[in-house]
């Protein structure tokens, strides 16, 4: 959508044009009945005469309005004086048409209001154009600073995520070394280094697209099943050409896959699968079997708190959960 002083300048002619029809509207209608006192030639010049006022006062509005844009807007005083200038030279050009015997009213009232109307007509809306311009300037302002407000939470809330993944993954490093299996921890340091890559990356990111998200579960789902030897284990079905449509804030799933980890039991009688289906409503749901722990997690909770947080952030939407004493369910509307 154009500003108002773009619109105009746009426009400017038709915008002059309209101007100067209800400047000289007086003269517009008087016409018809000055044409009936004078005959022959006289007809030809008042005719003439009155083309000629008509284009003064629209060349003289068009610049006007031009100088107005440009200027942000002049003063009154500046159209006062340009006016009246103009005002002198026609005065001038038409006291020397009357001379050949042509009726023009150089000194008359009327003209004289025209050129007040036409002072204040432009005034006015250079006005109008600098306040539009203000008031665009600071929606513009209000915006970066919400925008810069908005980064700055999301960044505080995603950074919280990093140290306890962190602590977690050095003790599966740990594990997968004493146990000397060198192939193995390889492959594991390669995955994990890919995970803590696109964390670190995340924090010049705010949305990403699904397959983004899915392909850094890939590395993340590779961690798991060895942490846990194969006792957790992941189920994606999300169609291939969706995953490029569909966008959420980044990080959206390592709050909830940690979430079933620090939950659960997952050991040879509770095997974990975290199931992480796209729905109808374009919703990507994830949901786990609900195996609790024995004594209660160490945690404080802030994993899927932060996750609705970012989500209102990013997205002004609200993620669902839904719990029974089976299946534990989070849905993460997409857009």
């Amino acid at each position: 959508m154009d500003s108002f002083d773009t619109y105009i300048a746009r426009r400017l002619p038709l915008v002059s044009l309209i101007s100067t029809v209800f400047i000289i509207y007086p003269n517009i209608a008087c016409i018809p009945w000055e044409l009936k006192y004078v005959e022959g030639t006289g007809v030809t010049g008042l005719l003439s005469f009155f083309v000629y006022r008509f284009l003064f006062f629209w060349g003289l509005i068009s610049l006007l309005i031009r100088y107005n844009l440009k200027k942000m807007p002049a003063t009154l005083f500046k159209h006062f004086l340009f006016s009246f200038i103009a005002y002198l030279l026609y005065a001038s050009i038409s006291y020397g048409v009357s001379s050949l015997g042509i009726h023009t009213d150089a000194l008359g009232s009327i003209l004289i209001f025209q050129f007040f109307v036409t002072c204040f007509l432009c005034t006015f809306i250079g006005y109008i154009s600098m306040l539009y311009s203000r008031q665009r300037e600071k929606e513009s302002e209000i915006e970066r600073l919400r925008f810069e407000n908005l980064q700055s939470r999301c960044d505080a809330l995603a950074n919280q995520i990093n140290p306890h993944f962190f602590f977690n993954s050095l003790n599966g490093i740990s594990s997968l070394i004493r146990k000397k299996d060198d192939e193995k921890t390889l492959m594991y340091v390669h995955q994990l280094s890919d995970i803590f890559r696109y964390i670190l990356q995340s924090d010049r990111k705010g949305l990403v697209s699904l397959r983004e998200e899915l392909e850094f579960m890939l590395s993340f789902q590779y961690v798991m099943e060895v942490r846990f030897a194969n006792k957790l284990t992941f189920s994606v079905r999300v169609e291939e050409e969706r995953k490029d449509l569909l966008m959420l804030p980044v990080l959206s799933l390592l709050p909830l896959v940690d979430n079933v980890v620090v939950h659960n039991r997952i050991d040879s009688e509770h095997k974990m699968e975290i199931s992480i289906v796209l729905n109808e409503q374009d919703e990507l749901v994830v949901s786990n079997p609900v195996y609790p722990k024995l004594s209660a997690p160490d945690t404080n909770g802030t994993g899927l708190a932060n996750l609705e947080n970012r989500f209102t952030l990013l997205m002004n939407k609200q993620i669902r959960i839904e719990s029974t004493e089976e299946t534990f369910r989070v849905c993460l509307p997409l857009k």
